[in-house]
């Protein structure tokens, strides 16, 4: 009896699993986004132009494993957010730990601090907000530091958090108890033969990624404004965009944290993109003034061979439609990117928790250009 059943039931499996193959896997099929109280508008992608299958390929690229750790992608198309999808445990109301794109939001209320006469300009000498600071080796050399220094990543400190040896490496920072003393103590850099001195370089500075840099100019808002950063982003930034959920840092001697860990939406991120696309407005409001972003989103010193950097964002290459394109960003640990192409309007956030993955960049990086890029209407 067994005998004749068994060579029917493996019958009856092969014909299975030939039907299963054969029956083709459902895509997965684009769906504006859903249209909530936030202050977005919505729109449907395809009547606007764009490829809508490819923006939805990229679910099944995030189910298939292509794209690891990804929490969500958001793109908005002129003030229209035209896509929004979430994975990996990502959810409308994740706070998402974005690391050092944190530090273009410091670069935002510079601006705003600037505006409201609590700084002068970025020329300002950053030790003269620190008198009380006690330096254990004074330099006249560090009185030339400015507060443009910090927001190009190009002081004259020995700090470069892309050099495990550097002085002024924030893994060094992070285990002091105060590190605006650590900050404000480190030496001056040197220049091995190897490094391009500024007067040499592109736009006449010498770049090192330095968060401690960015932690400073934070700490430089509290002294200006005379008060915490937290609460200066709230007046300054948030409150005008609406945005109502958000977790500050701060340094284990209580000081807001400029440099590195703040947490948003996804969607608030995306309305922070859109104050750049727009001049610093939103909807109609006047929240930056509209010569600090264009200061902001314009090239200070050469970062790399294929990217500059501004007032503590990024500028990179990207193809659009087979053209080499500047595209501006946000950009964290873990491939946590807020893209900006000012003249089509776009904004592009895109969160993952590949934090500290060789792939987290790249991958990110990938997904703009390869999706939202590919999918951007052609005019």
């Amino acid at each position: 009896m067994l005998s004749i059943a068994f060579p029917v039931c493996q019958r009856l499996a092969i014909l299975c699993l030939a039907v299963t193959m054969a029956w083709p896997v459902t895509a997965a099929s684009y769906q504006p986004p859903r249209q909530a109280s936030d202050g977005w508008p919505v729109a449907d992608a395809a009547t606007l132009g764009w490829d809508a299958s490819t923006l939805a390929g990229l679910e099944d690229r995030v189910a298939d494993g292509t794209y690891k750790k990804i929490t969500s992608v958001v793109v908005a198309d002129h003030g229209r957010l035209v896509y929004e999808h979430y994975f990996n445990g990502g959810t409308p109301e994740l706070l998402n730990d974005v690391r050092s794109a944190s530090k273009s939001l410091t670069a935002m209320l510079v601006g705003a601090a600037i505006e409201r006469g609590a700084i002068r300009d970025v020329k300002a000498p950053v030790y003269a907000f620190f008198p009380d600071i006690r330096i254990a080796h004074p330099d006249a050399r560090l009185a030339t530091i400015t507060l443009e220094d910090l927001l190009t990543m190009s002081s004259t400190w020995e700090c470069d958090d892309d050099n495990a040896f550097s002085s002024g490496n924030e893994e060094r920072m992070y285990v002091t108890e105060r590190w605006l003393d650590f900050a404000l103590n480190l030496p001056i850099r040197g220049y091995a033969p190897w490094v391009t001195r500024p007067k040499d370089a592109p736009y006449g500075r010498t770049f090192a990624y330095c968060t401690a840099g960015a932690f400073v100019a934070g700490a430089v808002l509290e002294r200006a404004t005379k008060q915490p950063l937290a609460a200066f982003a709230h007046e300054a930034l948030e409150a005008p965009l609406g945005i109502t959920q958000v977790k500050w840092n701060v340094s284990s001697e209580g000081i807001g944290m400029g440099g590195g860990g703040t947490r948003y939406r996804s969607r608030d991120l995306a309305k922070l993109g859109q104050l750049a696309v727009d001049g610093g407005r939103w909807h109609g409001r006047q929240v930056l003034p509209a010569a600090w972003v264009t200061a902001m989103l314009t090239p200070h010193a050469q970062a790399r061979d294929d990217a500059d950097y501004g007032y503590l964002w990024w500028q990179f290459r990207f193809p659009v439609h087979g053209v080499e394109t500047k595209v501006w960003a946000m950009s964290g640990n873990g491939g946590n990117y807020v893209f900006v192409l000012p003249e089509r309007g776009l904004v592009a956030v895109i969160t993952s928790q590949a934090y500290n993955q060789s792939y987290a960049h790249p991958q990110s990086q990938a997904i703009f250009r390869d999706v939202v890029l590919k999918a951007l209407p052609r005019r």
